[in-house]
């Protein structure tokens, strides 16, 4: 086959052409003129940042990753309770800068009932951050705390939701 060209023919972004952005959701969210919490989930590790738009590019407030978990004292994974406490974590960094209400951003991971990606807007939601949700895609409370993971600690988990919960 040929390739096409001629008038018509338009050439995507070069993100979208990749598979990196999808730019109707992009402005989307922009539009709503709120902070975005993007929420991205990696093979080890799980990231949140709190971004607001900017000409110049995107400024990002906040960022916290499953890997700041290990100085509270949780082996930060990429599981279902380092994604709520990520959240929480981040949520709480960024009250401190002034942002109380936001947008939840997943880019082009898959809203699945119950994913990690939702843990993480759990999170935020109990930090004390208005986000727009729905109760039925929220992981459910024993998802949360890990008691469906072998070897995790039901009681690690509480200590470190309680120490990041107690941070000025």
């Amino acid at each position: 086959m040929t390739k096409a060209t001629g008038p018509i023919y338009a050439v995507h972004f070069r993100r979208r052409t990749e598979g990196r952005t999808d730019y109707e959701k992009r402005l989307a969210h922009l539009k709503s003129r709120k902070y975005r919490m993007v929420v991205r989930k990696t093979n080890k590790y799980i990231i949140v940042e709190f971004a607001n738009f900017d000409l110049k590019g995107d400024q990002v407030v906040t960022s916290s990753t499953s890997r700041a978990l290990l100085k509270i004292g949780y082996p930060g994974k990429s599981n279902t309770p380092s994604a709520y406490l990520v959240g929480l974590l981040c949520a709480k960094n960024a009250m401190k800068k002034g942002v109380t209400e936001a947008v939840l951003d997943i880019g082009l991971h898959p809203a699945t009932k119950g994913s990690l990606i939702f843990a993480a807007l759990k999170g935020a939601i109990d930090a004390g951050i208005k986000i727009p949700y729905s109760e039925e895609i929220l992981p459910s409370k024993e998802r949360i705390e890990g008691t469906h993971l072998k070897g995790e600690s039901n009681s690690k988990f509480n200590e470190c939701k309680e120490k990041i919960l107690k941070m000025q």
